[in-house]
């Protein structure tokens, strides 16, 4: 278990010796101890409390070449920022449907930031345990909510 209690639930991750692969909700992940384990705790930790704005831990997401160029631009949007599927979408040359089906589907939740992508007229969706209230918890903790709420 990387947090026991976050603001958002305990969270968990699977790894492998060198990088995240998936973040849960809840118990099942594999990383447990070791220096990847500390590291990502250290940074979960500084991140809950505002302290952190970028992650350094190494993440390994599984996906198409698409998946993957989408994953890119999540990482590249600013902590305390958003975008919405439209602008992204337009970005990645696909529908902004294909937008909000990848944000569901993106396996390291929080370290490839889907809770910065926004519907045009509103919050949109997010697939974590909490839903939408989690998404809300994630932008105020770093300070986007101003922009929505």
């Amino acid at each position: 278990m990387i947090c026991q209690s976050s603001p958002v639930g305990p969270l968990s991750v699977h790894a492998t010796d060198e990088a995240v692969t998936d973040l849960f909700w809840g118990a099942g992940g594999n990383l447990t101890d070791g220096p990847l384990h500390r590291q990502l705790c250290d940074e979960m930790a500084a991140y809950f409390v505002g302290d952190l704005q970028h992650f350094q831990t190494p993440v390994a997401p599984r996906g198409t070449v698409f998946q993957q160029k989408f994953y890119a631009a999540l990482c590249a949007i600013p902590y305390g920022e958003t975008r919405t599927y439209g602008d992204l979408a337009k970005e990645l040359g696909v529908s902004a449907q294909a937008i909000g089906q990848a944000c569901g589907a993106n396996p390291i939740a929080i370290l490839i930031p889907c809770h910065r992508v926004l519907a045009a007229d509103g919050l949109g969706g997010y697939s974590g345990m909490g839903g939408v209230e989690a998404k809300v918890t994630l932008l105020r903790l770093e300070e986007a909510a101003g922009l929505l709420i």
